[in-house]
């Protein structure tokens, strides 16, 4: 018997990237989607992409009615309206695959530093950090997934390796991003506006950047002692897509070739990793509509410094993607059901 799965908040672009998948994961059917505003309306017309495919209406959100037609929940909610859902579909008994932050961050304190007045911090305890190369082990058991942010997913696989090995210092790191316009969602955003963005890019939010406590919280734990890094997001005009290029400076002298092999021992057996030889680098065109986090990185000539670059889709291992990787290993799946899409074509 297929896993019963709903969308709560399904008409974003986060929502359609989901079904997009879903309809070819062998495992799962799509039993309920909900939406605010198109409430009533057959998917199909909210996004004609889909006509044909999935006959499914959008409702509003009723906790009672929508566990009863789904053994495992996504929900792609705004910050505070999501802590305000999954407690509720939680107890009922229902397995929650968060995307919004309230559930990443462990410290209730941090959160509201930086968000808002958390209302249900006593299951920040039940939560699991949904990045799978990090925490496979603690997703498998999980009832609540807190889906990473699409910055630091690209920023932690970079640095993951790094800080395991102790190859890197503590100080001084360095995560500078550029993102695709999809990263600010569906909402209308003068900033984000085609006349806006188009034909520029832009640093934004420096230093007061949301993603950066969840880097923060996975690098300090990886290092076992607190590290701050220096995060620069940018706004670049594509539709989705992240670079990141990730500055640090080496402990000890090393080539180019040695740092490559580092990366290749500790992603061994990743499905979803892809590592590029020396002297190539990635290219959001090469991950486009994918799960794929691809890899590249150079050393300098006197081995002491090195840039790691990262490309994902932000809609998928940065979102949707990686939220099915995870629904894989809660319910036991094979991880690569329903994501084995090779990118688009340029």
């Amino acid at each position: 018997m297929k896993t019963k799965v709903a969308i709560i908040g399904a008409t974003g672009y986060t929502g359609v990237e989901f079904l997009r998948l879903l309809l070819h994961h062998p495992e799962v059917e799509v039993t309920a989607l909900t939406s605010q505003k198109y409430a009533g309306l057959p998917i199909g017309q909210v996004f004609p992409s889909l006509m044909k495919t999935l006959q499914i209406t959008c409702e509003e959100l009723n906790i009672e009615q929508i566990s009863k037609k789904a053994d495992l929940v996504f929900t792609a909610l705004p910050h505070k309206t999501a802590m305000e859902t999954v407690p509720l579909f939680y107890r009922s008994g229902r397995r929650v695959v968060d995307l919004s932050a309230d559930f990443r961050l462990k410290d209730a304190s941090v959160y509201e530093r930086w968000y808002q007045k958390h209302t249900a911090s006593d299951l920040l305890g039940e939560s699991v950090y949904g990045l799978p190369e990090l925490h496979r082990d603690k997703i498998r058991g999980a009832k609540i997934v807190g889906n990473p942010g699409c910055y630091p997913t690209g920023a932690l696989i970079g640095l993951a390796p790094l800080l395991k090995s102790g190859l890197v210092s503590h100080e001084g790191i360095v995560v500078d991003s550029k993102s695709g316009v999809s990263g600010a969602g569906r909402d209308v955003v003068l900033e984000s506006l085609f006349c806006e963005v188009n034909e520029g890019v832009k640093a934004y939010k420096i230093f007061a950047h949301r993603h950066t406590p969840e880097i923060e919280q996975e690098v300090s734990l990886l290092a076992q002692k607190k590290i701050g890094i220096t995060f620069v997001p940018h706004l670049i005009p594509m539709d989705r897509g992240i670079l990141s290029s990730i500055y640090v400076q080496l402990n000890r002298k090393m080539k180019t070739e040695e740092l490559l092999n580092a990366y290749q021992e500790c992603y061994e057996g990743e499905p979803f990793i892809r590592i590029y030889p020396k002297g190539k680098l990635p290219n959001t065109k090469d991950v486009r509509g994918s799960n794929f986090c691809d890899i590249g990185l150079s050393v300098n000539e006197s081995g002491d410094r090195a840039v790691i670059v990262t490309a994902i889709d932000n809609l998928v291992k940065g979102a949707s993607g990686e939220a099915i990787q995870n629904m894989n290993i809660m319910l036991g799946y094979p991880e690569t059901l329903g994501l084995e899409v090779i990118p688009l074509a340029p």
